[in-house]
């Protein structure tokens, strides 16, 4: 897969995408990754975000990759979620627009977007941090990039559920133990007391989740 960032901060992106999780995704060329500034790109002043995007489209199309799939990054677009997320990742092109300061010329967005999206109602004073965190939920789903493949399956939001507690060593702390069935070594029994506790930590914090 290959994600190409247009922002005029590249730097903010290029760091993020360097370390952790994404770092070693990155590494391993499970994905590719371009965070390109967009005065890099201009040929005048009135076309600097639709300049780089029709470069971007060259490029994936010189590697023989598809072109790209382009999301404008604003607070008019749709809430992101892990749906979308998985969506997201199974594009081969990826490119995600960030705006900044009064936003993105609505005819470029209309001419060049295959959507828009927004990770929050808040505003922030540009697309960079919306695009790393899109960037890292689809990394993430990528084969190989977790150390361990099932733990994806059992994050927050899979089958519209949180996550269960969780619990780590020492199996005591200040007194609290942890429950006995994660002592057990009975599988059937932990697995089922997860699903358990998902449904009613999701019931508790995010009734939503379950249409309630």
């Amino acid at each position: 897969m290959r994600i190409d960032i247009v922002t005029l901060f590249p730097e903010l992106c290029d760091g993020f995408l360097s370390t952790s999780i994404l770092g070693r995704a990155r590494a391993k060329n499970l994905f590719e990754a371009h965070c390109h500034q967009i005065r890099d790109y201009t040929k005048n002043k009135q076309r600097q975000t639709d300049d780089c995007l029709r470069a971007v489209a060259d490029q994936c199309a010189q590697q023989g990759r598809a072109k790209p799939h382009v999301v404008f990054l604003t607070a008019a677009g749709q809430p992101y979620n892990e749906e979308i997320a998985r969506r997201l990742s199974s594009y081969e092109s990826l490119a995600l627009v960030c705006g900044h300061y009064e936003g993105i010329d609505q005819r470029v967005i209309d001419t060049f977007g295959d959507e828009e999206i927004s990770i929050g109602d808040y505003v922030l004073t540009g697309g960079e941090i919306p695009a790393v965190v899109i960037t890292d939920a689809i990394v993430r789903l990528l084969p190989g990039a977790l150390g361990d493949e099932q733990s994806a399956l059992s994050d927050s939001f899979q089958d519209n559920l949180l996550a269960p507690p969780v619990c780590t060593r020492p199996a005591e702390y200040k007194g609290w133990g942890v429950p006995e069935v994660l002592l057990s070594g009975h599988q059937a029994n932990i697995d089922k007391w997860h699903h358990e506790q998902a449904i009613e930590r999701t019931r508790l914090l995010r009734p939503d989740l379950l249409g309630e």
